[in-house]
């Protein structure tokens, strides 16, 4: 026991310092705390797990919810100046990112208020029927403790104040969060916001806490009393923690968000309707926020003629005009530019305006170009260009024929979204083709576009964020008002004495709560 002990304090001691950095010189701006040791992680999960208590009543869930939207409108200019110079995002961007994180946390008050999250279903006993029915009544349960990874690239919309977190709450689950190394100022000052909601609403603080480091990431999935993850990140790093998860004594379910194409289709009917109009669009998608979002257009497949050209035309003059970019790290920053050169060197790869490094810390936009008829087949050194690339850069592959869209389209990995571009008659049905080329979309990613531009995600109740694997490692969505059935599992009561029911499932519905009863809804 004693060298337990002494191994424990070593580790402690040798514990790493997390050190916010600055991504527009990459300079270390100050120490924002240490990384956790497994001993803190489980500390974490144990205090979260016995805070959660609390958030069995509804109202103070809703109320919790509130109060972290309105503390984090209050603290607003502080945690856009926190999280602009840990991700050189810009104070604009990050405006709209903060107002975009208080209005799904006042969302999700809206969805705990309302109740019909928790599917309530009531079947009374029917001796008539064969076999016969007991009474059975059903409804949903928080999992307990979930912990969320945060993403590099939304500092606010997906990590502490994040949706995850959000939806978790909302649930009745409470929360450890991961913090991410790219912003860990902005996480530290946005924790202290909910904690600070938790104790105003006379909720435990520890519903919410943070830890920092890989390992601590690792302990945290490993942790037998951990019921639920939620990620957003890389293929690699997502996958390793979902394997994770799923090779413990008791498997928990792992929603990650790994990597994304989000493959564009442009006719040759629209290209040579409105070139300009798609080459401008297809431009400032895919160069937004320096290519970083997950759902940036990485690549498109552009008809191989005179329409096809006009359309590069405009993107070239577009991209051309766009600043270089600050990325997120440095690391970042030198993975995009070995990815642009190796994906650039391969055979039939022009690039009419050539990504990589802007300067000494930057980037520039640009693309790439090559024959659809190269991506047809299997194995060959362009499947490169079927991959991700983070940063600002999308390949645009030039088909000659239908077929090849077909072709090309059959080789796609799973997505968030997919985005196809019709002329007027194509849209109206009055030409041919249109409806066979959505219906190839379809089974490539969870949302499809028409028409539009894949970066912006909507948090409203029809949203899914999530798609087939690897966009993500399950059919959920993590933006919009079903992000919530993440955290819960059904139970179904049966035969139970009234006086032993949760007052959600009595009869005569003290609660007014939205359910359906004999198969009847009910309001």
């Amino acid at each position: 026991m004693a060298e337990v002990r002494k191994a424990r304090k070593e580790a402690a001691v040798a514990a790493a310092p997390v050190w916010s950095v600055d991504p527009r010189t990459g300079n270390p701006r100050e120490q924002v705390a240490d990384e956790a040791t497994a001993e803190e992680v489980d500390s974490a999960v144990r205090r979260a797990r016995a805070a959660g208590a609390g958030l069995a009543d509804r109202t103070v869930r809703a109320a919790l919810l509130r109060t972290a939207a309105d503390l984090l409108d209050e603290a607003a200019e502080h945690v856009i100046e926190a999280a602009d110079a840990e991700t050189a995002l810009g104070p604009v961007r990050l405006r709209g990112e903060l107002a975009r994180t208080t209005a799904q946390l006042r969302a999700f008050a809206g969805v705990v208020d309302e109740g019909a999250f928790l599917d309530i279903r009531i079947d009374h006993a029917d001796a008539t029927r064969t076999p016969p029915w007991p009474d059975l009544r059903r409804w949903k349960v928080p999992l307990g403790v979930v912990a969320v990874y945060s993403a590099s690239n939304f500092p606010l919309a997906f990590s502490v104040p994040g949706g995850d977190t959000a939806s978790a709450l909302a649930a009745g689950c409470p929360v450890v969060v991961k913090a991410h190394p790219d912003h860990p100022g902005t996480s530290e000052l946005c924790a202290s916001v909910l904690r600070r909601a938790a104790a105003r609403v006379g909720l435990d603080e520890d519903v919410l806490i943070v830890v920092h480091g890989f390992e601590a990431g690792v302990e945290l999935v490993k942790h037998p009393l951990v019921s639920a993850a939620g990620f957003t990140g890389s293929i690699r790093g997502g996958r390793a923690l979902f394997d994770a998860a799923a090779a413990r004594p008791a498997p928990i379910p792992f929603y990650g968000e790994l990597g994304s194409l989000n493959p564009v289709v442009i006719t040759e009917a629209a290209a040579a309707e409105r070139a300009e109009e798609i080459g401008a669009g297809l431009a400032g998608s895919m160069t937004l926020g320096a290519g970083q979002f997950c759902t940036k257009p990485g690549f498109v497949l552009a008809p191989a003629g005179a329409a096809g050209d006009s359309l590069l035309k405009t993107l070239t003059s577009a991209v051309s005009e766009t600043e270089p970019g600050v990325m997120l790290d440095h690391r970042m920053r030198d993975a995009f530019v070995a990815g642009v050169r190796e994906r650039a060197g391969l055979p039939g790869v022009d690039a009419p305006i050539t990504p990589g490094a802007g300067g000494e810390h930057t980037v520039s936009a640009g693309f790439l170009t090559v024959p659809a008829e190269l991506l047809t087949a299997e194995g060959g050194p362009h499947d490169l260009l079927l991959e991700e690339c983070f940063g600002p850069v999308t390949v645009v592959a030039r088909y000659a024929s239908t077929d090849e869209i077909g072709a090309v389209l059959s080789r796609l990995p799973g997505n968030l979204t997919a985005t196809l571009h019709l002329s007027d008659a194509e849209g109206a049905g009055t030409a041919p083709g249109a409806a066979e080329l959505l219906a190839e979309l379809v089974p490539l990613a969870g949302r499809v576009l028409v028409n539009g531009w894949p970066t912006g995600v909507a948090v409203a109740p029809a949203q899914q964020h999530g798609g087939p694997y690897p966009a993500t490692t399950s059919t959920s969505t993590s933006v919009g008002a079903t992000a919530i059935e993440r955290w819960l599992r059904p139970v179904s009561y049966q035969s139970t004495p009234p006086a032993l029911l949760p007052p959600e499932l009595h009869d005569d519905n003290p609660l007014g709560l939205p359910r359906r009863v004999d198969d009847v809804p009910v309001r």
